[in-house]
Order: C-alpha cells, then structure tokens, then sequence
C-alpha cells in the first residue's frame, strides 16, 4: 500500500517510493506496479496525473481526484506556483549554497523520441542549492583510501528533464545511485559499504496554494529506510 500523506474532496498525495513508476508506460511493458494503478485501486476512485517524479526519485507526488482538479493542479505546475524542496546526498564536500543557472540542452529518450523531428533545444534551468552537512569514510573508493559524501538541499527554479542530477553532476558532486550521470565507482562503494541500492534523490516537500480553498499548505514526505540507515551512519539524523 501507499503511504497517503495528504487527502481532502479534490487532492491526494503520497509519499512515492524509489524506483516505482507513476503510471503504465509501453516503454516498460515487464512492469506490473504502478503508483497510479495502486492509489486508484487502494482508494476505489480514479485519480488524475498532475506532474511525475522520475522513476528512482522518492517523495512527494500529487494527483487530482477530478479532472477539474487535474486541470487546476497541472496550471500551477505550468506557472511555476509550486515550491519544491529536494535532499539529495552527493559525491565530495560542497561548501555553502548558491545558485546553479546552467542551460541544460533537452534529453531525447532513444525510444520514446525515436521520431521527434528537430534538433534538441537549449533551455535555462536555474537550481538553488544549500549545503546541510558534510563527512568522511574510511572506506577506499576508487583511487581514493576514504570516500566524501554531502547532504544538500535542492530547490529548483525551473522543472528540466533530470535537472537536478544534471545540475548536481555539472559542479563535480553527483547524486549517490545516480546511473545516468553519476559516479559508477561511487555508487558500487556506496551500496558495498552502506547498503545503498538507490538514487539518493528525495521529493520532502511541495507547496502551493490551495486551488479551491485558496489556502496556503505544504506537503511533505518522511524518507525510507536507505535514507534513515544513511543519515545514522554518517551521524545526520540531527
């Protein structure tokens, strides 16, 4: 079952885990659990697909329980009227926080955009970043004899396919469990060492205002195991 975070007459919203996609894809047709599939039958009613959480990203997903809601919802993505807040846990110490304005070109699937006409275009994709905590293991990784890790929040301006992987893989700090555009060798020491088998990347939280109450209100998603046993092993449950 899925862990329902929020609910009222026109919103739902759970708590997504890693490596679950959110709705049926031709593009992987072996797959037989689906967050949309699940949530409509643990509830008994249809629900309506507002934005997507990558299929390794954990964390806050909403849906609408009408279309209307849908609708709503989906226009307040479109119009950058959703703050969203990311932890993630990164490759190497990064210091402070700052601001990631770095155009990232569109990502083609090989697949899914085997025919789209047209040469990928360039788009601003702006990150916010802040460092929350930051420690080192005595466990060789690579040519390395220890391995760094950061903890680091993530808020981003602008909503690019992978842009927060991208953006993070840009300043030399890839997120742990990242395949795509990760270390490799981090991620084998990372899932030797601590038992990680997934993309460090958690969706916490999601604010926005109420589209039919008008009220303010904030979502927010505790993380899984892998993130608890992590945070204890590097001493950051604080």
């Amino acid at each position: 079952m899925l862990e329902i975070i929020y609910q009222d007459e026109w919103i739902i919203a759970v708590n997504k885990p890693a490596n679950m996609l959110v709705h049926r894809s031709w593009l992987a047709r072996h797959e037989t659990q689906f967050v949309m599939q699940t949530l409509r039958d643990q509830i008994g009613q249809h629900v309506f697909t507002v934005h997507r959480l990558d299929r390794p990203t954990s964390g806050v997903l909403v849906f609408g329980l009408s279309s209307e809601a849908g609708r709503e919802l989906s226009q307040l993505f479109e119009l950058h009227k959703m703050s969203k807040t990311y932890h993630a846990i990164v490759r190497g110490w990064i210091q402070g926080e700052g601001i990631i304005d770095y155009p990232l070109r569109e990502e083609h699937d090989k697949i899914a955009d085997k025919f789209a006409t047209g040469e990928p275009v360039t788009q601003s994709a702006i990150t916010h970043y802040k460092t929350l905590a930051q420690v080192e293991m005595p466990y060789p990784v690579g040519r390395y004899d220890c391995c760094r890790y950061s903890w680091v929040e993530l808020a981003p301006q602008t909503g690019r396919k992978h842009q927060l992987r991208r953006h993070m893989s840009h300043l030399r700090h890839p997120i742990i469990g990242d395949t795509a555009h990760g270390d490799l060798k981090q991620n084998r020491g990372a899932a030797e060492h601590f038992n990680c088998q997934r993309l460090m990347l958690h969706a916490s939280t999601l604010s926005f205002i109420h589209p039919f109450t008008q009220q303010p209100i904030t979502l927010e998603a505790g993380m899984d195991d892998t993130w608890q046993r992590m945070l204890e092993q590097f001493g950051w449950r604080a």
